[in-house]
């Protein structure tokens, strides 16, 4: 090479997740990249804030590798850590804010964290377990007032530069670790590269241009806001994030953990074009008694992920809202997170299909022997792409047993069909043996859903005697209603084969759910008890 190249050159060639931003304050300064609540900032405002952190982080001694751990609602103060952390060659720990003082413990200890980040909602909890966090030298409050013994974050970062930190960072480096609900024992940290998650962000912008009419949408960016619902500690919302601020387009946060009035409001008053969210948000949307009256015509996008959505909402979502194009994910943490997604385009006649593989991932259903099945027969997905995580952080055991044969495998059964669409038929894990059937709880569950009494349900194995295991529905009735067990038994049995059918019914008044809105089964078999008793 002729010259030397400046860093500032070498970062530009790089798929970086500061550099996409840096790159964007230069193109786009001008236009708006975050509104949080009545607080807005442009591209150039957003990375200089963000530039400012990462300053301030290299004083607290916060370098290429080091870990900080983040537990905050959405707001734009964890959108810049998450960046500014990038840019330094940091590793951001974000935090579910629903986690017990155990779980924090152990997520920070294990990821060896040696700053905290948190918001004025937790600094109590925090506080009473210091103690037990012997790593952590710094603690950073975002708050309105500074709380004694800690960093606080508006006035800590006034005091830096907001120039570019200009470190050099590799594709291949860590920018976070994820730590997945642990279904078994601890959760596991994945651990996610730059590269992972830039692929990932034009992956699924090829992937989105495929459907017909999408360029026109996306290439309005520049007056394009996206809202971000879910919480953004999790990587559906947060790799949304990513797609909206890396094209340009505008990301709104909202100011209130879950409230569907508030939902609608705010895509009235922004005019939100595209949002993301998981199904239970979407039911309490739906339930709304004056859903017309608000004003969505602005919507264009509608992208629901991290659960399966029942046919019965999609339906509803098409009634409510005719003209938005609503793409349905299905994916992992562990692959950054997209595996696969149902097209507008495709989705009648496909109904309960999660659609087909997105560019760049490889998708194989595999028996115990990791040998491909035929179409229409169940077996576990296993993958492989440039998005595949690294590995579970320091634990080379796990890494190696979900790794095997260089696929990731994702431990989730599915079939394909003969068109190639990918269905999901349900977490390993959560298979029901009875009578020496195998039963899939999703879709004992879709029957249920359509119920007319019923909003929610979860389906679990519990021991039997005769049968091994049998079918025990738990079902949560819409508001005003009261179904018996045996209305959904009956109602089971015209859908369904009869061993299929719940042998139990218990009403709830609400299930247990994880912070992405998924409902926590394990919660379930803790409460009825183990199905298979040795």
């Amino acid at each position: 090479m002729g010259h030397s190249q400046s860093i500032e050159e070498i970062l530009g060639r790089r798929l970086l997740l500061g550099e996409a931003i840096a790159r964007n304050s230069r193109l786009l300064p001008d236009r708006e990249a975050v509104v949080y609540g009545q607080k807005r900032f442009t591209y150039r405002q957003f990375n200089a804030r963000i530039n400012q952190l990462a300053h301030a982080l290299l004083a607290l001694n916060i370098k290429k590798g080091s870990k900080v751990a983040i537990l905050l609602y959405n707001c734009n103060e964890f959108l810049e850590a998450y960046f500014a952390l990038a840019k330094i060659g940091a590793v951001g720990v974000p935090l579910n804010f629903r986690l017990g003082a155990e779980e924090i413990k152990y997520i920070t200890n294990h990821s060896d964290a040696e700053a905290f980040i948190l918001g004025e909602a937790f600094v109590q909890n925090i506080k009473g377990v210091q103690k037990d966090l012997p790593q952590v030298k710094d603690y950073i409050s975002v708050s309105e007032k500074p709380v004694e013994g800690m960093l606080h974050f508006e006035s800590w970062i006034a005091g830096y530069p907001d120039s570019e930190p200009l470190i050099l960072v590799e594709e291949d480096d860590p920018a976070f670790i994820m730590y997945t609900a642990g279904t078994t024992g601890k959760p596991k940290g994945a651990v996610l590269s730059h590269k992972n998650e830039i692929v990932h962000w034009l992956l699924m912008g090829t992937f989105m241009r495929t459907e017909p009419g999408m360029a026109e949408i996306l290439d309005h960016s520049d007056n394009f806001k996206a809202f971000a619902a879910p919480p953004i500690f999790h990587l559906a919302a947060w790799a949304y994030c990513q797609f909206t601020l890396f094209t340009g387009a505008t990301v709104v946060l909202p100011t209130e953990v879950f409230n569907p009035e508030y939902i609608m409001k705010t895509i009235q008053e922004e005019k939100i074009a595209a949002i993301i969210l998981v199904p239970v948000m979407t039911f309490f949307i739906m339930l709304l008694p004056d859903l017309e009256k608000y004003d969505t015509s602005s919507l264009k996008l509608w992208v629901s992920g991290a659960a399966i959505l029942p046919t019965e909402t999609r339906k509803q979502i098409k009634q409510h809202f005719p003209n938005v194009k609503l793409f349905d994910l299905f994916g992992q943490t562990e692959m950054s997170p997209v595996t696969c997604g149902l097209r507008p385009c495709e989705a009648t006649g496909h109904e309960g299909s999660v659609g087909k593989p997105v560019p760049f991932v490889e998708v194989r259903i595999v028996d115990e022997n990791d040998n491909e099945v035929p179409p229409g027969a169940v077996g576990e997905a296993v993958y492989r792409g440039p998005t595949v995580m690294q590995e579970y952080y320091k634990d080379p055991e796990a890494t190696a047993k979900a790794m095997r044969h260089g696929w990731f495998h994702s431990t989730d059964l599915f079939r394909f069909d003969q068109d190639g669409f990918l269905y999901v038929v349900d977490r390993k894990k959560d298979m029901i043996i009875s009578g020496g059937e195998n039963i899939y709880p999703a879709e004992v569950e879709e029957i249920i859903y359509r119920h007319p009494k019923v909003v929610e349900c979860a389906v679990i194995g519990v021991h039997d005697d005769q049968w091994g295991e049998s079918v025990k529905a738990v079902v949560v009735c819409k508001k005003g209603e009261c179904a018996t067990q045996e209305e959904i038994i009956e109602h089971c049995k015209l859908h369904l084969a009869s061993y299929k059918k719940p042998k139990s019914v218990d009403f709830v008044e609400a299930l247990p759910r994880n912070a992405a809105g998924k409902v926590l089964k394990t919660e379930l078999r803790k409460k009825y008890g183990k199905s298979v008793k040795y």
